[in-house]
């Protein structure tokens, strides 16, 4: 019928031919609008999709004598194609038609897609990413061996990588595991040693030395990531090198204490990025090709749950293992919960001498013979300002406290009735085993 109907549009009015047969096209694709005048020459709208725009340019003759094809145009719903009648249509598609190096692959913002958006960020940190075998032996005898990734962060040889890869993580000293093995993208080996682990965040420094130049990685920032931004995931899963895959940020801020985790408190990146095993201490990179992340587990009953620690966390602990030679991390003996205006509205509703406040953190509970007790601190406490800063987050209370250890720090805390107290609390270093 669609045949017979191109035919005899046609011939019978050869000026019209072309817009009758282009009109009964739109209409089999389902994409014409016809609005008709009472005049002798009926005016038409046709409203089209991208692939009719090209016949717009043809004329009459130009129209009948090209030769085309609606199998690549429409297709049913059960996805049959349409009767085929000649070759396909030419593509108005610069980039379909150019698939060298010359195409524009411009993006409109900062963490849009491009043709090559992806390869290029895995160019940029590709070269400095790394394949870590670690062998345990006794006696010449080789009784294991372990997996992991990481990234070369400075021209010296530092990488960037996860502890659990050189450290036995069930030990809570720094048990490390034996022979160190790098082996660089271009196929280089070197042995690597261990500069400093962290346990509680999982970050270790390892160190190779290098005749020649080495390849480095870039840092970004994590806090400038979104729910949805693109990431990848470079490292050698299963030892095979050079893997990279792909996917979005799920979450900035998932808690320890969401995965079931214990100890101190720790955030995560949430990605649905694939990792397996060797992925471990490999980097998560933006599409500007800047570790943002360092990918550290995933959930083994579930596909695209996968966490990095955040760049940012990981700086403050490098800047840190240069301070100090370790990680100081203050203890308060607080626990602590952030709010916001519906848990707040919500425990208003229970107890109507709450203190009036739009944010803060409130303190559920002391831990007796703490800092935080002998300071003053009692259950129902909401922190207001810390060290003379609002402070809206859990958050924002560790970064004020860094690794002041010892130092005393003014809070001050509104209480039932909106009393404000200010109360003189001295951190003092949290216990490992604790």
């Amino acid at each position: 019928m669609l045949r017979f109907l191109l035919t005899r549009s046609a011939f019978r009015k050869p000026r019209r031919s072309a817009a009758a047969g282009l009109l009964v096209l739109a209409a089999a694709a389902g994409g014409a609008t016809i609005a008709s005048s009472s005049n002798d020459y009926p005016q038409t709208t046709i409203s089209v999709s991208f692939p009719f725009r090209h016949f717009l340019s043809l004329s009459t003759s130009e129209f009948f004598s090209k030769e085309f094809s609606l199998r690549s145009l429409f297709s049913n719903p059960d996805g049959a194609s349409l009767p085929h009648f000649a070759s396909s249509i030419p593509s108005t598609n610069p980039v379909m038609e150019n698939s060298g190096e010359n195409e524009d692959d411009s993006r409109c913002c900062r963490g849009c897609l491009g043709r090559n958006t992806i390869v290029k960020a895995a160019a940029a940190a590709g070269p400095a990413v790394v394949n870590i075998s670690v062998t345990q032996g006794i006696h010449g005898l080789m009784l294991g061996k372990s997996i992991g990734s990481g990234t070369i962060i400075d021209p010296d040889g530092t990488i960037l990588t996860c502890a659990h890869v050189v450290v036995d993580h069930q030990s809570t000293r720094k048990d490390f595991r034996g022979r160190i093995s790098v082996t660089l993208q271009d196929g280089r080996e070197f042995e690597g040693t261990v500069v400093n682990v962290d346990l509680h965040s999982d970050i270790a420094l390892l160190k190779i030395k290098s005749k020649t130049p080495l390849p480095t990685a870039k840092l970004g920032l994590s806090s400038k990531l979104r729910p949805g931004d693109w990431v990848l995931a470079l490292g050698c899963p299963l030892s095979l090198q050079n893997t990279i895959t792909s996917g979005i940020v799920s979450c900035v801020d998932r808690k320890s204490i969401d995965l079931g985790l214990g100890g101190i408190r720790r955030e995560y990146l949430q990605t649905d990025c694939a990792i397996n095993q060797g992925n471990s201490g490999g980097p998560l990179v933006n599409l500007d090709g800047e570790i943002v992340g360092i990918n550290i587990m995933k959930v083994a009953a579930a596909d695209g749950l996968s966490f990095a620690v955040p760049i940012d966390s990981v700086v403050k602990i490098i800047e840190q293992f240069m301070k100090n030679g370790r990680v100081v991390r203050p203890w308060l003996g607080l626990k602590m919960l952030d709010l916001n205006e519906m848990i707040i509205a919500q425990i208003k509703e229970r107890d109507a001498f709450f203190p009036d406040v739009s944010k803060g953190v409130l303190v559920p509970m002391v831990t007796p013979g703490s800092p935080a007790e002998r300071a003053g601190f009692r259950p129902g406490d909401v922190v207001i300002e810390f060290e003379g800063k609002p402070v809206g987050g859990i958050k924002e209370i560790i970064d004020i406290m860094g690794d002041k250890v010892g130092q005393p720090l003014k809070v001050l805390v509104k209480r039932e009735k909106n009393r404000l107290v200010t109360l003189t609390v001295i951190p003092e270093e949290a216990d490992p085993e604790r």
